[in-house]
């Protein structure tokens, strides 16, 4: 990297001081508004809470912030690149569009093309860019109450069934059979390695899993028929508490997580999640060792399926198992969070 990034309070610092030194080279993502900016952005200044800092700003569209309209964060690439410039000027127009191919050829602009330019300058495709911009949009809708034909508008659907089809993909579940009052609510949070969704009871948090795990609509499936059928978009206590550690420890603050937890598995699965949690930030641990520390030595496929049961990601970190010759293995949310988390979480060794 050309330009390491110094201390989250420094940042901080220097977005409450506008410092033009920052400008290019280091992004404030806002976890209360959604948005990322310069540090140089004239807005009103967010809590040093709801604030995480990147080097790109690619690395906050990936974690699902939308740029700011006041300091323009993505100009200098739609500067460096006529058709990004020409492509994030008409989402600007037209956020709510449901953008596709045949709609790039339209405007005389290749795909491949296209493709190629996002893929380099954000990480992402221009048209995964815009699905994740009104599918948030949506989720946003429908958890400050508004009903579903008005979620399905704000995120930009012509078509009800294609509203419902894209929801359901992400949750699993489509948001008419979703309910405001149910026991169970779930919550968007982004993070810096992509947007996660939380769902707590009053007491407990019950799921927090990376949007994009496969596995995410099954398990959501499981609570939902452990609940009644039922299903809700929105934030009790543990929601809020749950968003704000997160914040915390992707600032490099903590990594301790309070949050009251739900676990959902037989006794010895609880038994390898709590054996997980005792694991210290930065350390790791494989499947032997912890089979080991549970007095159960010939138990490691066992701890392996138990691993893989967790659906508190971060929380119950699942993350800090590697092989037994010190590699990454599977990880549901992709070996490359894996390896940042680990990374991160090396910032936390003596702390």
């Amino acid at each position: 990297m050309l330009f390491a990034l110094p201390d989250p309070d420094t940042l901080y610092q220097a977005l409450l001081d506008r410092d033009p030194s920052y400008d290019g080279r280091a992004y404030v993502c806002v976890a209360s508004t959604g948005i990322f900016c310069r540090l140089t952005c004239p807005a009103r200044k967010p809590l040093r809470a709801n604030c995480t800092f990147h080097e790109t700003a690619g690395d906050c569209i990936a974690a699902g912030f939308r740029p700011c309209k006041r300091c323009h964060p993505l100009k200098p690439m739609a500067e460096s690149d006529p058709v990004i410039a020409r492509l994030l000027d008409a989402l600007d127009a037209r956020p709510a569009f449901r953008w596709s191919e045949p709609d790039l050829l339209a405007m005389g602009l290749d795909p491949s093309t296209v493709r190629r330019a996002f893929k380099r300058q954000f990480g992402m495709t221009f048209l995964e860019m815009a699905r994740q911009r009104r599918l948030r949009e949506g989720f946003t809708a429908l958890a400050s109450g508004a009903p579903v034909i008005e979620a399905q508008l704000e995120a930009g659907f012509e078509s009800a069934s294609a509203f419902r089809t894209g929801f359901s993909k992400i949750l699993g579940v489509a948001p008419g059979a979703l309910n405001p009052d149910a026991l169970l609510r779930a919550d968007w949070i982004a993070t810096p390695l992509g947007d996660m969704v939380s769902v707590c009871s009053k007491g407990h948090l019950h799921l927090l899993e990376f949007m994009d795990r496969k596995a995410l609509p099954r398990e959501l499936e499981k609570l939902r028929k452990g609940a009644g059928n039922e299903i809700g978009v929105g934030q009790f206590a543990p929601s809020e508490q749950i968003r704000l550690e997160l914040t915390r420890f992707f600032a490099g603050e903590s990594a301790d997580f309070d949050t009251p937890l739900a676990l959902h598995g037989s006794e010895f699965t609880k038994s390898v999640w709590r054996a997980l949690r005792a694991i210290p930030a930065g350390e790791t641990r494989s499947y032997g060792a912890l089979a080991q520390a549970l007095g159960r030595p010939s138990a490691v496929r066992a701890v392996a399926q138990a691993n893989g049961a967790n659906q508190i990601a971060l929380v119950i970190p699942c993350h800090r198992v590697i092989g037994a010759d010190g590699a990454l293995t599977g990880y549901g949310g992709g070996l490359w969070r894996k390896q940042r988390l680990l990374e991160i979480e090396r910032g936390y060794l003596g702390g």
